[in-house]
């Protein structure tokens, strides 16, 4: 298994990334284009992989969606596209982080070790089943009222935290450093935008939620009420 995947156009970029990745122990293998990338995942395993969102032809937030479809790996999104929207697009094509162009490689290194520290691939999986969804922690499928539900890697670790915790008043602090880690830089807001994407997939009415309900400054509380 190869630890990295770099998609990245710019070759001085990549090989600059590349090099560095290397002192820092990491095996790593470097593609220019999504096409190239996609037909390697299908034959060789990767922990993380590191994309560019300015790819040409097949763009980032494309390939993104199709890594994840297919592979439950890590995703660390790179792109000099700093605005909120392009942001929020790269977490609902089921990125893990973002980091902006021009970036410090320590800072990406830093992204990269944390998010390999919190994916933990020996998980014996459990299922948990609540209010009409099972969610499969092994398999990482989820179901409510029988319909299977299409989630990005943070939603599903959210509602898994949510349901292994249900009943209880979770804070947004908590939810952030369970998920993301105390260790990423990826801004705390990101967890109200995750919580309106689940409600979104979960509730009848996300305006009126019943499974994921706020408490009052605190944070979310999953579950009906009795």
């Amino acid at each position: 298994m190869t630890d990295i995947l770099i998609i990245e156009d710019d070759p001085e970029l990549g090989r600059l990334v590349t090099d560095f990745m290397l002192k820092e122990g990491f095996s790593v293998k470097l593609c220019e284009a999504a096409e190239e990338a996609l037909v390697l995942l299908k034959k060789e395993d990767f922990r993380l992989a590191l994309l560019d969102v300015m790819l040409p032809r097949m763009n980032g937030f494309e390939t993104c969606s199709a890594i994840r479809s297919s592979r439950d790996i890590p995703i660390l999104m790179m792109s000099a596209l700093t605005d909120e929207d392009s942001k929020l697009l790269g977490y609902e094509t089921g990125a893990d982080d973002y980091i902006d162009k021009p970036f410090s490689v320590k800072v990406l290194t830093a992204k990269i070790k944390a998010l390999l520290k919190r994916k933990q691939p020996n998980d014996p999986g459990t299922v948990l089943r609540s209010c009409g969804i099972v969610l499969d922690t092994l398999s990482r499928r989820v179901t409510c009222n029988d319909k299977v539900l299409k989630l990005n890697a943070k939603e599903f670790e959210l509602l898994k935290y949510l349901m292994e915790h249900s009943g209880e008043a979770v804070s947004k602090d908590e939810l952030f450093n369970a998920v993301w880690g105390m260790d990423c830089f990826t801004e705390p807001s990101t967890v109200s935008v995750h919580i309106r994407w689940l409600r979104e997939k979960l509730e009848q009415d996300p305006n009126s939620p019943r499974l994921i309900r706020t408490v009052w400054k605190v944070g979310y509380k999953f579950g009906e009420d009795k």
